[in-house]
């Protein structure tokens, strides 16, 4: 038995994996052979999806985005067979309880379109449902993005919207092996099929400390109210012994780089919130900086998330949520690769607890 222990297994090199790489020291984050911004320029959320999936194992080819069309569609017609997971109060409560009910095929790239595909059209129904409003049907013409945005909003979103709305997808779609991806992973290992995986990876990226903090930055945006009155806000904040949301990252050492690909994504919709965000930041990295020199503290996906989410449409208890919408296209390559190269995953663990007495000596 090896000696070698890290309680958060920092540092222990899991998989090999052609999905993505994130390169901490240097604020780089390549995915399917490109570089994180190079691949949201490019093209859209589809795109995206075919090329991790065929990272994983499985090319889909140039057809993804009408296989998507009509994942939606299913799912649609699976609403009223959902029981009361849409009642939920919790927007990830309520997606894990709906893409439990998808009937496993056998067939992991079946599964993953039907999964990538439900995802949207769920969180779209819970978020109408919440606000006292019915589902909108999907609408095959449209793309992946703009068709979840326009579920939830109930009218067509403008194109500046959908874009980057589908900048925010693809810029989440995949970031090594976090902890939802390692879920998945494990539940893969036991020859468990991948809706299981996928619904695990939805519980542990429920996680405040995973999946959870873009609402939480809308609201200090919110409290902090101008510019000029971060400085003072966020001191207070760290004399009560309270982080600064979407500040820090427990891999990058310098800015997130996806950071940077969605502050560009928001500049074409005119965000009240932009100015406001920028100098926060600003006052963030100044004060941490000083408190903290010898731990960078810069701004994670989580800070531009908040602004962009908020900007397009979508009401901030549906962040969360609409994070796993992106996502579930990278836990579904990794179930695939899982399946090829890997093997049932079972760490070993260093007893402390107490042992019994040892057994009284026999006499002969």
């Amino acid at each position: 038995m090896s000696d070698v222990k890290s309680s958060g297994l920092d540092g222990i090199v899991f998989a090999d994996t052609a999905i993505s790489d994130v390169d901490g020291e240097r604020g780089r984050l390549v995915i399917a052979g490109s570089d994180v911004e190079q691949l949201a320029a490019e093209g859209g959320f589809e795109s995206a999806a075919t090329r991790v999936l065929a990272a994983g194992g499985w090319d889909p080819g140039p057809d993804l985005r009408t296989a998507l069309a009509t994942a939606r569609a299913q799912a649609w017609e699976m609403l009223p067979r959902l029981g009361d997971a849409l009642q939920a109060t919790d927007g990830m409560d309520a997606l894990r309880a709906a893409l439990a009910h998808l009937r496993s095929t056998g067939d992991d790239a079946a599964d993953a379109v039907a999964a990538i595909g439900a995802a949207p059209v769920f969180v779209a129904a819970w978020s109408r449902k919440r606000s006292g409003a019915a589902p909108v049907a999907p609408d095959a013409k449209l793309d992946h993005a703009a068709d979840y945005l326009r579920m939830t909003i109930g009218k067509p979103p403008t194109l500046d919207a959908s874009r980057a709305l589908d900048a925010y997808l693809v810029t989440v779609i995949d970031h090594g092996m976090n902890a939802s991806t390692f879920a998945a992973r494990v539940v893969t290992s036991t020859a468990s099929d991948l809706i299981s995986a996928v619904v695990a990876a939805v519980g542990a990226l429920k996680g405040p400390l995973h999946g959870g903090a873009p609402g939480p930055v809308l609201d200090m945006l919110d409290a902090i109210g101008e510019p000029s009155r971060a400085e003072q806000w966020l001191l207070g904040e760290l004399a009560a012994g309270r982080r600064i949301m979407g500040m820090g990252h427990r891999i990058y050492r310098v800015r997130d780089p996806r950071a940077a690909v969605l502050e560009t994504a928001v500049k074409s919709l005119a965000s009240e919130r932009l100015a406001l965000a920028r100098g926060v930041e600003a006052a963030a990295a100044k004060i941490l900086a000083e408190r903290r020199p010898d731990r960078p503290l810069a701004a994670n996906v989580e800070f531009y998330t908040a602004v962009l989410l908020d900007a397009v449409g979508l009401p901030r208890e549906q962040f969360s949520s609409t994070f796993a919408v992106g996502r579930i296209a990278g836990w579904s390559a990794h179930v695939l690769e899982q399946r090829r190269t890997g093997r049932l995953v079972r760490p070993q663990s260093k007893y402390v607890g107490p042992m019994p007495a040892a057994p009284s000596p026999t006499t002969a």
